[in-house]
Order: structure tokens, then sequence, then C-alpha cells
């Protein structure tokens, strides 16, 4: 049987040593364009490159982030944190989301104010569009090297990094073309392309922010995903029904309640490997942190039926008192808001009619009994009412 612990060790450090090696990739291309972009932006006058240039400093900012979450998220789970530290990731990619927000809105505020008086807009050297250029092709190779990483191990706090990275690419395009508009005699494009690229950074805060913030609410997984753990889950030997089928995110993984169905008159040691035979099918077929089975005898997921009746102890009283009989065992199956009784006695118990006589005024006076049932171990079956 395949050991979901194992797995889950093994995907974990995989995972660190590939965020590791990009987030430093990252942080060694992001301090040096960040140095060349607010250095050349400064003296050759350029807004939009100087613009640019903080955004590649938020890069920086969010690379030792990524560095602090994938080191802690990476820790086992201890009594506090029981099911581990994955969603330290989720939190760092909502600080990423707000980060980038209120960075952009303080660009696109700068760039307005700036705009609002045309004749002090200046003319930009021709080596920040070189820059710009440079800064381009640079941010689209980081790109699409941090998504294959993130895609590859499956972490949802590298796909936010990555898309940092592509919307500096991005807004990168947007500054060429305003540099290149400035130098051809329309001043005003490098403090309009500057306003774009603040624009550009708000909304991807925007969309990274509200993405982590679905999970943090214990957002469920999508219905292909659902679909997907429906049916691992209803493949399982003895499972003849499925309901309640809950999930939450915990990064890149998730957590599942389940509720299945079984044969009401299994055993519960029958009962409870049909439902350890299904979380370790989820846990090897799916990205799953933790499953909880919950084994049922009957659709409860809209009345509960049988929550009214009396308990095991109130039973077995009513039971030896009215029968006079002190049985060796009794099975109980609370099911549609009745119980069934199976009384088993020794083999060499009387059986007389007096016994069989008293199991139907038992069964009238208290209808909460569907049917109770004699046996005597080791002899077959004995007398029965229904």
């Amino acid at each position: 049987m395949i050991d979901p612990n194992q797995i889950t060790r093994e995907a974990d450090s995989t995972r660190y040593r590939a965020a590791r090696k990009s987030t430093l990739i990252s942080i060694a291309v992001n301090l040096l364009l960040t140095l060349l972009q607010i250095v050349v932006g400064f003296f050759g006058r350029s807004q939009a490159l100087m613009a640019d240039g903080l955004h590649s400093f938020s890069d920086l900012l969010s690379d030792f982030l990524v560095l602090a979450a994938n080191r802690h998220g990476n820790r086992s789970a201890d009594e506090d944190h029981p099911y581990g530290h994955a969603r330290i990731e989720t939190a760092t990619t909502l600080i990423l989301g707000i980060m980038m927000g209120v960075m952009g809105l303080a660009l696109l505020y700068a760039a307005g104010s700036r705009l609002q008086h045309p004749q002090q807009i200046q003319q930009v050297h021709v080596m920040t569009l070189w820059i710009a250029l440079t800064t381009l092709l640079a941010k689209e190779l980081l790109f699409r090297y941090m998504i294959a990483v993130a895609k590859r191990v499956r972490s949802q706090m590298l796909v936010a990094n990555a898309w940092h990275s592509r919307s500096d690419a991005a807004s990168s395009l947007v500054v060429s073309v305003g540099i290149a508009g400035n130098l051809a005699g329309y001043a005003f494009l490098d403090l309009l392309a500057a306003a774009l690229v603040a624009f550009m950074i708000v909304r991807m805060g925007w969309q990274l922010g509200f993405e982590a913030f679905s999970e943090l609410v214990d957002t469920g997984l999508s219905e292909e995903d659902l679909a997907e753990i429906r049916a691992t889950i209803e493949a399982t030997p003895g499972v003849i029904g499925l309901h309640e089928l809950r999930t939450r995110r915990m990064g890149n993984q998730a957590l599942v309640d389940a509720h299945i169905l079984v044969d009401p008159r299994i055993s519960v040691s029958e009962g409870h490997f049909i439902a350890e035979s299904a979380r370790s099918r989820v846990l090897g077929h799916h990205d799953v942190l933790s499953v909880m089975v919950h084994v049922d005898p009957e659709d409860d997921s809209h009345r509960k039926p049988s929550l009214h009746l009396p308990g095991r102890e109130q039973l077995l009283t009513v039971i030896r008192k009215r029968l006079e009989v002190d049985p060796e065992r009794v099975v109980l199956h609370y099911l549609d808001g009745m119980v069934d009784a199976e009384i088993f006695v020794p083999a060499g118990f009387p059986e007389d009619e007096t016994m069989e006589k008293r199991i139907p005024p038992l069964l009238e006076d208290y209808p909460y009994f569907h049917s109770i049932r004699m046996h005597k171990i080791g002899a077959g079956m004995g007398k029965n009412a229904p």
C-alpha cells in the first residue's frame, strides 16, 4: 500500500529546494535590474523607467518574503499547527498582493500629478530605452523559468512570485513604448507609460490578494477537482454511496472531508477498513494533505432520523428486564429512526414459548424497536420476531 506520509515528505523536500534555487536566481536578477533602472532612469530623466525600477525593487522584497515563507512553510506539523505550516505560503501571497496594490496606487498618483503639468515634462536620454528593452528581455526569461519550476512542484506561492515577475515584463514593454514615444517627440508618453505600469501593478496585486484571501476563508476546490476525488472514493470497494464531500485549500494542497455510505450490517472494523482504504486512495491519487472519512450506515445528510432514540445502556436495561435474559452480546442497529436488536445467548440457553411470547409485547410497548432477534452462540439462528 502507498505510504502517503512518505510521498508528502518527498514532495515537500523537492518543493523547498526548487523554491530556494529559483528565488535566489530571481533575487540576483532583480537586484541588478533595480540598480540599472533607478540609476539610469534618474539621470536619464525617465519617470517610467524609475517606476519600473521601483516595481523591480518590489520583486526583491517579495523574493525575500518567499524565502522566509518557504523556509517556515516547509516545517512539519506540530501541536500548534496540526495540519502543518502550508498556509504560511498563502499568507505570504496575500502580503505580496497588498504590497503590489499599495505600490501601484502610489506610482499611479505620482504619474497623474506630473501629467497635470505637461510643461515640466522633459525628453529622456536614449540610454533609458536600451535599459528598458534589456529589462523586458530579462524579466520575460525569468518569468518563464520561474513558472516552469512553480508548475513542476505545484507551489501557489512560486506561481504568485512568477506572475509578479511577468507583471514587470509587461510593464517593461509599456515603458519601452513610452520612452520610444518620448524620444520621438511625444514627451508626455513617458509619464503615461508610468501611469499604465502603476495600473498594471494594482491589477496584479488585486488578483494575487483575492486568490490568497479566498483560500484563507476556506474556499473549496474546483468542480473538476471535486469530481475526480468523488470518483476515487466511489470506486473504493465497499463504498455504496458518498455525500457531504467538502474540501478547503491548504497552500498547494487541500483538506478533504467525506461521508461514505456502507452496508449497515457490517462490523465496525470492516467499516473502518473501507474508510481507511478510501482515505489511502485519495492521498495516493490526488494532491491532498489530509482526508477525513466518516462512515454512515444511511444517508443522513438532510435529516438525522435516529438522534431522538435512547442510547445503548437504556436499551439494554429494557431488554434485560422485559425478556428476563442476560445476553452474552447485543448488537444494535440504528436505522431509519428505529432500532434492530440482535441478542446473542449461550448455546445452552433454554428455549421455551415464554421467551417467544415476551418479544411482541416489548415491541408494542417500545415502538422505537423495529425488530428483536435471538441468536444462540454456536448453535445457529434461534427464535426471532419481526
